[in-house]
């Protein structure tokens, strides 16, 4: 294998160690692969070309936050249930009647379509977030009185 190059169809990293895609296999780095949508690493808003990524089925979000961030705006899905998991850090979640705390690795929540949302991190937090099915427009912000 040649390092920073591609052998027999797969690309490699400059330490030769990263397999990005081979026919039936993709791999990589979610936050570099995601950076540019936000943390959204799979789903049907990816072009063609992303593969396996590109998807109507999933969608999956690789979240990273200093702490503090927040959803200032209520947010719905209005087909799609959605799967929210900490990986580290604590992760605070609003729903309309019910507030959800994560705080211990592994912990989550799932909400089903129609329920709005907002979040706030809390610390430094890692949260990794399934929604599915992958629709276009079924994502928007919901004005609350």
């Amino acid at each position: 294998m040649k390092a920073g190059g591609e052998t027999n169809g797969v690309s490699f990293d400059v330490q030769g160690e990263r397999v990005l895609r081979i026919e039936g296999v993709t791999s990589g780095n979610a936050a570099e692969d995601s950076a540019d949508r936000r943390g959204w690493l799979v789903g049907h808003f990816l072009p063609g070309s992303e593969g396996p990524r590109a998807t109507g089925d999933v969608e999956v979000k690789w979240a990273v936050y200093q702490g503090g961030e927040a959803r200032p705006d209520w947010g719905v899905n209005d087909r799609a249930h959605t799967l929210a998991l900490l990986v580290r850090g604590v992760f605070r979640l609003r729903f309309p009647e019910r507030e959800v705390l994560l705080s211990e690795e592994g912990d989550y929540v799932l909400w089903e379509p129609g329920v709005p949302h907002l979040w706030r991190a809390e610390t430094p937090a890692v949260v990794v977030t399934v929604r599915w099915p992958s629709l276009p427009g079924d994502s928007r912000d919901v004005v609350r009185g």
